[in-house]
């Protein structure tokens, strides 16, 4: 019998990390407490740990690739409605 693979949510992760960076707990309770491996732990641990200088990559919050993809999708954005405006009045809505 095979088991499913369960697939946890980025908020569930950073709250299980942050957990274990605060020290509070071993690693054994932790993973009792949340009921997965430790070694999932230790990994989002470093995850969360090697990726943080990300957040304060830029005075938004946001990292530069993020904001130029944040750019070009509001200008298909209004691409898209003009194009819609457009097809409306042609077809006599």
């Amino acid at each position: 019998m095979s088991k499913k693979r369960r697939n946890h949510s980025p908020e569930f992760k950073s709250k299980v990390a942050l957990a274990a960076i605060k020290g509070d707990k071993t690693l054994i309770e932790l993973s009792q407490q949340y009921g997965i491996n430790s070694n999932l732990i230790v990994k989002w641990k470093r995850q969360l740990i090697e990726q943080s200088s990300e957040v304060f990559a830029s005075s938004k919050g946001l990292a530069p690739d993020r904001e130029s993809e944040i750019q070009s999708l509001q200008a298909k954005i209004g691409q898209l409605t003009m194009e819609n405006d457009f097809l409306s009045k042609t077809l006599g809505r």
